[in-house]
């Protein structure tokens, strides 16, 4: 009669949380059909890698360039006669007296 009362242990699962202890789902056996899926993967990631340093390469010597010419003493390119009539300049209108 003691053993009626008591039920017996539960059977093993295959569910994903239940299949370790760790609760990692467990691992899929090792299917030779997926490793071209995988392998096309990985050249799609490398292309988008080269593609991305090369980008940052050209960002990077238009920076420099902009730098160098921040640095570069300011030069005014106006001569000094064209200054002086710009401060001299009449207005384009008039105004009218009573």
């Amino acid at each position: 009669m003691e053993g009626e009362g008591e039920n017996p242990p539960p059977p093993p699962s295959s569910s994903s949380t239940a299949g370790r202890p760790d609760g990692s789902p467990p691992s899929t056996p090792f299917n030779p059909s997926r490793t071209t899926g995988i392998i096309r993967r990985k050249a799609l990631i490398k292309e988008l890698a080269e593609a991305y340093h090369a980008e940052c390469l050209a960002y990077r010597q238009e920076l420099l360039k902009l730098q160098k010419r921040w640095d570069e003493p300011y030069i005014d390119t106006k001569p000094r006669e064209d200054s002086r009539k710009d401060a001299a300049r009449l207005p384009k209108r008039t105004k009218k007296s009573r």
